[in-house]
């Protein structure tokens, strides 16, 4: 039940006494005129006073302050039924300066490529053909820097089926939101960098005067926190979404690729990958990249939080590609119950060295154990890849390694990936 709390419609009653004048002749002009008559006048005039400042909008305001809209949700409880007021406008309000912030800086991608059919057992001539992709990106700087997902732009990454051969894209345009830069406001784009194992990547359009988007800090995102999504779903530019964060730190896989994620259950669709999941204040918390779908499914979206990807935008717009550390070794994970047969220790196997590579100078030998990583014990090659990969190149790691039931410590000075 929706009610209007407006106390325009508060009637003010004037209580009066009617008291005979009998009690009163007898002493004339005195206590009835002097007293009782100008202090009844005194209250009704100041009751016409105050039922006019409230029947005058602008005046009511002032004094009782602006108004506002609330729905009623009824709680049950053992005496009957409580009443809570949960503010309308305070929420739309929200949505509404999220949304009016965020939007100058979200565009809409489309890609085009050619895809050639492969015959069949040599019969037949292969077919060409033109196809497009689309998403949305987010613009980071002023004169024109874009950030969006890698397999928005990645031609490769749309190729699901072996029978078709995919181009590289013949030409990437951005559209930029109509309401700030005008419907005609379409540009050729070139993809300055791009990086599949982060699945992100960077345009870049000749145009100056652009609004940038401001970024949050995601590592202080909460679980039930107001976001919203903002992309072009399904071609659609200038969609908003919204909901709340549902989880944190979140794990997910796809195609063989591991990802820390935001969960969100604002509504996440085709061709909003690249965009932007801001929170109350319009401010991007992270980038929309993945969501489950299938059968009984609903309202579950991923998005990769904008803090772990501020070193891969600056590496692509420096390099033109991610600079990653690298040590030069093949391993796998020894759990307990593998150690034991083989008796060995818990930690990562070295399977095998790279020639020339930091590992073999560092002297790292096939049958080494790494146990422990600048004094941090690991049991995984992926909390090993970890603690690498927040560190850069021309670094020192101390691997600490288990060779024939002994420990030791190696020094290694960390290259940049081949």
């Amino acid at each position: 039940m929706e009610e209007n709390n407006n106390n325009s419609n508060v009637n003010f009653e004037v209580i009066s006494s009617k008291t005979s004048n009998a009690n009163f002749k007898q002493k004339g002009h005195s206590f009835g005129k002097s007293v009782i008559l100008p202090f009844f006048s005194g209250i009704v005039g100041c009751s016409v006073v105050i039922g006019t400042c409230f029947g005058v909008p602008s005046i009511k305001e002032k004094i009782i302050g602006e108004n506002t809209n609330y729905v009623q949700t009824s709680t049950p409880s053992a005496e009957g039924t409580t009443a809570n007021l949960v503010s309308l406008s305070n929420y739309s309000n929200t949505a509404v300066f999220a949304a009016n912030k965020i939007l100058p800086s979200i565009v809409g991608i489309e890609v085009t490529y050619t895809t050639t059919s492969n015959s069949f057992f040599g019969f037949g001539q292969p077919t060409t053909a033109t196809a497009t992709a689309t998403g949305s990106g987010i613009i980071i700087s002023e004169d024109g820097y874009i950030l969006t997902n890698n397999h928005v732009v990645d031609t490769s990454s749309s190729n699901s089926y072996s029978y078709y051969d995919i181009s590289e894209a013949t030409s990437v345009k951005v559209k930029l939101n109509a309401g700030t830069y005008g419907n005609d406001a379409t540009f050729d784009a070139k993809i300055v960098g791009k990086d599949s194992q982060t699945d992100l990547a960077v345009l870049k359009i000749e145009k100056t005067g652009l609004t940038a988007a401001e970024f949050a800090n995601s590592d202080e995102a909460v679980v039930g926190e107001f976001v919203m999504a903002v992309g072009s779903p399904l071609g659609l530019d200038a969609t908003v979404t919204s909901g709340i964060i549902s989880a944190v730190n979140r794990e997910v896989e796809s195609d063989g690729t591991k990802y820390i994620c935001i969960q969100t259950d604002a509504a996440i669709n085709s061709g909003n990958s690249g965009g932007a999941l801001v929170n109350s204040d319009g401010k991007v918390v992270g980038i929309n990249t993945l969501k489950l779908s299938g059968s009984g499914v609903e309202g579950i979206g991923f998005a990769i939080p904008i803090n772990s990807t501020l070193d891969i935008i600056d590496d692509l717009i420096e390099y033109n590609k991610v600079i990653r550390p690298y040590i030069g070794f093949t391993g796998m994970d020894l759990d307990e119950a593998t150690a034991k047969e083989y008796d060995l220790v818990v930690g990562a196997y070295v399977r095998s060295v790279e020639d020339f590579s930091p590992a073999q100078k560092a002297g790292l030998q096939a049958g080494d154990v790494i146990v422990k990583v600048d004094g941090q014990s690991i049991t995984t090659m992926n909390e090993l890849n970890d603690i690498k990969n927040s560190h850069k190149v021309g670094d020192v790691l101390t691997l600490t390694i288990n060779r024939n039931g002994e420990e030791k410590d190696l020094k290694v000075t960390l290259e940049e990936t081949p």
